[in-house]
């Protein structure tokens, strides 16, 4: 069998949770995601483990204003000429051995994330074939944070190619992370990107998507190359043929409410199961809280039925889609209140099971 055989149907969650008790969202993972457990970003818990800020400790020309605390970025201080060299030095180095001391300098801190601590104590113990991390993707980050004068920092090449690279190290350190823990488990990174829902938009008409792909490969490619699978998350509608394109071993799409969309893509996708690609299914409608309170289990058994007959009526064999899905929230549950978060974990864990029995699944 194949390692990532092992992931037919398999469930995963994505990102955070809302619990403000580190020991409750942890009970969470072990008990719903035994087989991929993963890391909760806790924003109730920490600021900074919000999905941007997390992922921004040690990047050069990143500097919080002291009177406003106000976050912005520059590349013509002093301090930035002092970073940049030694970090393009430590880029290179760790790329060409994850394992070399240097790794150490892009961890996310137990400050930013109170839950990978506890990660790594769970592969430890239970040596999982597979463990989730994640960063935020580059685009979301290049579009979200601004210069000095306010300018987005995706129009700065140089800051553009920061950022990747700042989360291409953030990504490299949870492999050896989880490597450590365990050499046998197998790293999934996910790289979140809602806001490549919105290339093409009048927001982003001056942004092309060549330039998209260029960021996400680079990233996707290296985490690929240290043994490592590479997923992107998009929680909205999006031209799929990006995260294709950029040759990730797993793509997550909100498919309680846009299934459909993916089948527009048909060829591509197609090739891309045929390359052993995994599509996750994010049946599980954390978006919706009015569709969660009613969601039970017959619910999203239809909703994953309608998902895939979305492909297959254009002709992709159901077996090639049944083997290569996974079962997933639509996206992070930080949103909702801890009772609802737990609902749609408990859905996720329970729909993955009922499906394996249905389609004859053992892994």
């Amino acid at each position: 069998m194949n390692n990532t055989d092992k992931l037919t149907l398999e469930c995963m969650a994505i990102g955070s949770l809302p619990h403000h008790d580190i020991d409750k969202a942890m009970q969470i993972v072990k008990l719903n995601f035994r087989n991929i457990p993963f890391w909760p970003q806790l924003t109730k818990l920490n600021k900074n483990e919000d999905m941007i800020l997390q992922f921004l400790e040690n990047m050069p020309s990143f500097f919080v204003d002291k009177n406003t605390e106000k976050t912005y970025l520059e590349t013509e201080s002093d301090k930035f000429f002092e970073d940049i060299e030694q970090f393009y030095a430590d880029y290179e180095e760790i790329l060409a051995d994850i394992n070399c001391e240097a790794t150490e300098k892009y961890a996310i801190s137990i400050e930013n994330s109170k839950a990978f601590p506890e990660l790594l104590k769970i592969i430890k113990d239970t040596k999982p074939d597979f463990a989730k991390g994640q960063i935020v993707g580059p685009f979301t980050l290049a579009t979200t944070l601004v210069d000095k004068n306010g300018r987005c920092a995706f129009y700065d090449e140089t800051l553009r190619e920061i950022i990747v690279k700042t989360l291409t190290l953030k990504a490299l350190w949870q492999i050896k992370q989880i490597r450590t823990a365990n050499p046998e488990t197998t790293p999934i990174i996910f790289i979140d990107e809602p806001s490549i829902s919105q290339l093409g938009t009048s927001a982003y008409l001056t942004i092309s998507q060549s330039e998209v792909l260029e960021m996400l490969k680079d990233i996707s490619d290296a985490i690929k190359s240290n043994g490592a699978l590479s997923a992107i998350h998009c929680c909205g509608k999006c031209d799929w043929t990006v995260p294709l394109k950029a040759e990730v071993s797993i793509i997550n799409l909100d498919a309680y409410a846009y299934a459909q969309n993916l089948s527009v893509f048909d060829k591509h996708v197609e090739k891309f199961l045929k390359n052993n690609g995994k599509i996750a299914w994010g049946v599980v409608p954390t978006l919706d809280k009015k569709a969660l309170d009613k969601a039970d289990l017959q619910t999203l058994m239809e909703i994953f039925e309608k998902a895939v007959k979305y492909l297959t009526k254009k002709g992709i064999d159901e077996k090639l889609v049944i083997t290569n899905s996974m079962i997933t929230p639509s996206c992070g549950a930080g949103g909702l209140d801890e009772a609802m978060a737990e609902k749609a974990m408990t859905l996720t864990k329970r729909l993955s099971d009922k499906l394996k029995e249905k389609y004859h699944i053992d892994n």
